[in-house]
């Protein structure tokens, strides 16, 4: 399928051949018949895109600031490529789109097969959609009309937000897309709206919707004219939709407001905002949140949970029915605010006239032709181009599940390093699959799995997906006779462990010689083997203490979520356990856990524990594994006290070794966890059909381990 994607580093918009999305359970699979590129919202986009590295980081100073913290604690070179594989990303354009539902998944409740829907999805000509992003459209409402449904929820949770009575004087500063349906909004609740722009062609149409205009270009300060609109008292109510750097926009709207007037800001503009002019009117300011309640609530938007409409009435599925409901009673007037119509090939060229210093054009419509053949609905894209070349038949060639930052980053450098063929990647929207198969040459983006685990040519699966789908991608590789590298954690959950263990089992009681390797990766650090070749010489119990200042992470994230990254001990704690375990050279047999105690409005309790680990032949390892610290304090160190002698390992750059004659202390120019290392050893045991370098009982061992940390925390 096509799909429209803008690149962060340069700004280029391109139309990319897409695998189709799966659909997922909660979501509905839209064939789209129209998108709208939003005029105002979309350049500021490209803008940011084709501006220099120094204007994007004026424009993020929040983002300077964690490349910094970065720089200090990991150095220059690993910051540079963060930073470079951020940029190197595109991202999906578009947010307002109307097509016909094709498929439906699990537990969607309004919508069925063939219903003509408006919804948040992307320029592309299939889009997966969560069902509570989706409204249906009344028949007598055109998709030309439609398609501005979304753009219509976000003007109109600001009108909204502004709490208009009839007969009250409204001011709209920027008569743009979003201004210019807020005055036809304004209108239909029976307010005086005046209108503010420099266009005269957007003032003309905010004129035929019932507006009164100030054109700037003629009256630069616009206070004067606002107040003789407002008979002398001041404006009610005053909503910015205009997009500028100036701070003379806040200070109008303030200048012209009435005693105890209301602002609202729903586009982009200056805020150094000054306290004397609300100070004396006592004027309330507040920010309008795209498209209404529920937007950026992970629960509402992609869990599909609804709130109550007797507590809270309009939501952003409400508001979209709203303003679809406007429309079929012809309340907004939209033919007006069609600029153009650009069929999906041509969408460059639509990009290209969006930016062209054209500030007349409002709403570009994109036009999808139907699919006759059904190859928008593949979910596999090969790049002819890219053959995939065999030197021999003992090689490792690779399936990739899972497109994140860890895997581009890391495991696909670090495969394709080893020796590795790159065969395909999977991933659930498609984008990041293709542009990884792009940025590395792999010859297939896919979206689902059973494009790799069916493909006879591949032998070896890598996965790199959220936690909760670990297990089920371990014992379907397993069973389809891949070999399998899977970034930890081997399961969530003590069921799927079992899961695990038996598929594992079974094979292996069946010789057919199963290989599963996890991405323990510390143990394969060089300065940690160096430290393990002197102390599994040594007799004596081990003392090994690591502190682990991991950051705090929200708790709306996805790994802190238990059902799906199963907390930060079991998806990341995981890998100091084995580091111990590894040193110790010695099973665990005991666990004491000390967690931070439950604190009013903590909703994570999990990520400030101190753990004891107890081994067979009397060794302790003990880890402070804290999220309460702060960046600039390196994440990880190391000491280990055995025998007289004591090792120190600051972040896997240094070790400083005490009292041990043939080890030397060593300093590494950047920063080595082990992950190549982890790889490439992977790679070789594939080759030489050698056994996975960590044990199926090592692996097994640990997981188990932080599953009973968390069952005594939570105990």
């Amino acid at each position: 399928m096509k799909q429209i994607l803008q690149s962060l580093k340069t700004g280029e918009t391109e139309v990319a051949d897409i695998p189709c999305p799966q659909c997922k359970a909660g979501h509905v699979l839209i064939e789209t018949q129209r998108s709208l590129i939003s005029a105002g919202t979309e350049r500021m986009l490209v803008s940011f895109g084709k501006s220099s590295w120094l204007s994007k980081a004026k424009q993020q100073p929040d983002k300077v600031k964690q490349v910094l913290a970065k720089l200090k604690t990991d150095g220059i070179l690993p910051t540079l490529e963060a930073v470079n594989n951020k940029l190197s990303k595109s991202i999906p354009m578009g947010y307002s789109n109307v097509g016909r539902v094709i498929a439906v998944g699990s537990d969607v409740r309004e919508f069925n097969v063939g219903d003509r829907v408006l919804s948040n999805g992307a320029h592309a000509e299939m889009v997966c959609v969560p069902q509570n992003l989706c409204a249906h459209i009344p028949a007598t409402v055109s998709d030309d009309e439609a398609v501005f449904g979304v753009v219509g929820a976000i003007a109109l949770q600001g009108v909204r937000l502004t709490q208009p009575e009839m007969g009250e004087t409204i001011a709209v500063f920027g008569l743009g897309l979003l201004g210019l349906l807020v005055v036809q909004l304004l209108r239909a609740n029976g307010c005086r709206v005046v209108g503010i722009d420099f266009d005269k062609s957007k003032l003309a149409l905010a004129k035929q919707f019932g507006a009164e205009t100030i054109d700037l270009t003629m009256h630069p300060d616009p206070v004067k004219l606002a107040l003789e609109f407002s008979h002398g008292r001041g404006i009610d109510a005053v909503l910015v939709t205009a997009s500028s750097k100036s701070n003379d926009l806040m200070h109008q709207a303030a200048q012209m407001s009435r005693q105890r007037g209301r602002i609202i800001l729903v586009g982009v503009v200056g805020l150094e905002l000054s306290r004397d002019d609300f100070y004396k009117k006592e004027l309330t300011f507040q920010v309008s949140c795209s498209y209404g309640p529920g937007r950026y609530d992970k629960a509402y938007e992609e869990g599909g949970a609804d709130y109550p409409i007797g507590f809270v009435r309009w939501t952003e599925q409400r508001n979209f029915e709203a303003v679809l409901d406007l429309m079929a009673d012809k309340r907004l007037n939209i033919a007006p605010l069609i600029s153009a119509h650009f069929p999906i090939d041509t969408a460059v060229f639509a990009y290209e006239c969006l930016t062209d210093s054209n500030s007349a054009l409002l709403g570009l419509v994109i036009d999808y032709p139907r699919d006759e053949t059904g190859k928008k609905q593949s979910f596999v894209v090969r790049s002819d181009d890219l053959p995939i070349v065999y030197s021999s038949e003992q090689q490792v060639i690779v399936g990739f599940i899972g497109a994140g930052n860890y895997a581009s980053r890391t495991l696909i450098p670090a495969f394709k390093k080893a020796g590795a063929v790159l065969h395909s990647i999977v991933s659930s929207g498609g984008v990041s699959a293709r542009q990884v198969a792009k940025q590395f040459n792999i010859k297939n983006s896919a979206t689902n799995v059973n494009a790799v685990m069916e493909d006879s040519a591949i032998n070896t699966i890598v996965i790199a997906t959220q936690h909760d789908s670990h297990a089920d991608l371990i014992c379907q590789a397993l069973n389809h006779g891949k070999r399998v590298y899977v970034e930890k954690p081997l399961a969530i959950f003590s069921d799927e462990l079992e899961r695990v263990k038996n598929t594992y089992n079974s094979l292996a009681q069946q010789r057919k010689s199963p290989f599963l390797m996890i991405g323990f990766n510390r143990r394969f650090s060089p300065l940690i083997e160096k430290m393990h070749e002197v102390l599994s010489a040594t007799p004596e119990s081990k003392v090994l203490l690591m502190t682990v200042n991991a950051g705090a992470i929200p708790s709306d994230h996805w790994t802190q979520d238990l059902k799906v990254g199963g907390g930060r001990i079991v998806g990341e704690a995981c890998h100091m356990i084995d580091l111990l375990r590894f040193l110790a050279c010695s099973p665990i047999v005991d666990i004491n856990v000390s967690a931070v105690g439950q604190v009013s409005g903590k909703s994570v309790q999990n990520d400030q524990v101190v753990v004891v680990l107890h081994f067979k032949d009397g060794s302790l390892g003990t880890i402070h594994y804290l999220s309460n610290g702060h960046r600039a304090v390196p994440k990880e160190r190391l000491e280990v006290y055995c025998g007289g002698r004591v090792f120190n390992l600051d972040n896997f750059k240094t070790l400083r070794a005490y009292g041990v004659t043939n080890c030397k202390n060593m300093h590494l120019f950047r920063q080595d966890k082990g992950q190549y290392a982890c790889v490439q050893k992977t790679v070789d045991a594939i080759l030489s059909g050698s056994a996975s370098p960590i044990s199926f009982d090592d692996m097994v061992e640990v997981t188990q381990a932080t599953f009973d940390i968390m069952n005594i925390i939570s105990s």
